[in-house]
């Protein structure tokens, strides 16, 4: 019940009550028709008590006409009487027969008319029933059409009054999947209208911050690239070697954080799509391993080359990251490069990571984090490998880390 959408809720209530107002109704048919056969007997019983109590051997006309009238009947007349006799033994139906010692009423039913016939003595009389109709069943019928229409006519009123929570739906999707020019529109300030209009200005408020961070982001870059390239020019001109080489690659370091910062930007808005190719796992590690420009005896390899279908940027960056990690805080800081079928492993000697991987792929993290060593670079890992179908995962055996990248099909 708690995972029912209102839309099926609504269906379901609205046919639970017409369901139970056909019901009610039928009810109320079967119950209407038994009251009336009930008071229909207590009429034929009254008339068959007071016709053959009251009437006299010679009674009158005006005696007659008096019972006539109270009883609500009258008499048939003799052009009539003899086709009457001949419907009633062809398709005449007994409804009642009284009487006493004194004489007998009987009444027939003939096409939905009721004839009364009273016997007592040289007394013979065909009455015919004058009473109002008390059970109308067209109207009984009508007016349960009527509701049974206005339930539904409710019905659909609901159903158009929730139609755009459809709209706002399909329009959450489409940000959700990064279309941010999406906007909400509603023109009528019930509760789906503000709803509507508060997304709308989140949405405005959403791409301000998304425009801000982007303008901040190429701004930083713009002013950081600056006096490092400025820098980088002073340093080739130094004479001292050792020193020239420890500056330049300071200036390296710096430049590669910033293109992380920029990679960051670009991997994590929704629109980002990888450029999937074809490649081989032995050149995405021969890549990693010269943007370390880090001694090559520091990473073995002990892979058996397969064919990856990834982007050869994205994944690269991925592969690195992890190896400079694991040589910046693993005990011998070396790293080894291993695979088991699609599985990617980096392997470095060390102690187990105190807290779950999660809390070591959050951006920006505490100092705790920061100090020992786990900031942007395992965000920046997280964040691509979602973009190319895989998920980052960690154990710890032997006392060596190791990382694993894991095809989302895959389980390790």
């Amino acid at each position: 019940m708690k995972n029912l959408s209102v839309t099926t809720f609504i269906h379901i209530l609205f046919s639970v009550a017409i369901a139970i107002l056909i019901a009610t109704f039928l009810l109320f048919l079967s119950w209407d028709k038994d009251r009336q056969k009930i008071e229909l007997y207590k009429r034929y019983q009254l008339i068959a008590i007071t016709f053959i109590s009251n009437l006299q051997l010679n009674s009158d006309e005006k005696s007659l006409n008096k019972l006539y009238k109270e009883l609500h009947v009258h008499a048939v007349g003799d052009k009539v009487l003899k086709k009457l006799k001949k419907d009633i033994a062809e398709r005449g139906k007994t409804v009642f027969t009284g009487g006493s010692s004194l004489g007998q009423v009987r009444v027939f039913r003939v096409d939905n008319e009721d004839y009364i016939y009273v016997q007592r003595m040289e007394h013979n009389l065909m009455l015919v029933d004058d009473r109002n109709e008390k059970y109308y069943f067209e109207i009984a019928i009508a007016l349960g059409a009527f509701l049974i229409i206005l339930l539904f006519l409710l019905y659909l009123a609901v159903l158009k009054k929730l139609y755009p929570l459809k709209t706002l739906h399909k329009e959450i999707q489409k940000f959700a999947k990064g279309d941010m020019k999406t906007r909400v529109t509603y023109q009528y300030d019930d509760e789906i209208g503000k709803i509507a209009k508060s997304f709308d200005d989140a949405i405005v408020h959403i791409n301000e911050l998304s425009m801000s961070k982007n303008l901040f982001m190429r701004n930083l870059m713009h002013e950081l690239k600056t006096p490092i390239t400025k820098g980088r020019i002073v340093v080739e001109m130094m004479e001292d070697e050792g020193t020239k080489k420890v500056l330049v690659r300071a200036f390296e370091r710096m430049n590669e954080l910033i293109s992380e910062l920029a990679e960051i930007e670009r991997v994590t808005t929704q629109s980002f799509e990888p450029n999937f190719e074809y490649i081989m796992l032995s050149d995405i590690c021969k890549e990693s391993k010269e943007l370390l420009m880090t001694q090559s005896s520091c990473i073995k390899t002990e892979i058996k080359d397969i064919a990856l279908t990834t982007d050869k940027k994205l994944m690269t960056l991925v592969i690195k990251n992890l190896i400079d990690n694991g040589m910046k805080y693993g005990s011998d800081k070396c790293v080894m490069i291993a695979n088991t079928n699609n599985i990617i492993k980096i392997i470095s000697k060390g102690d187990a990571l105190p807290h779950p991987l999660t809390y070591y792929t959050e951006p920006f993290s505490q100092a705790e984090k920061r100090s020992s060593g786990f900031g942007l670079g395992l965000y920046i890992v997280d964040s691509i490998l979602v973009k190319l179908g895989y998920r980052l995962g960690y154990k710890h055996e032997d006392g060596k880390n190791i990382f694993m990248l894991v095809p989302i099909q895959d389980k390790f």
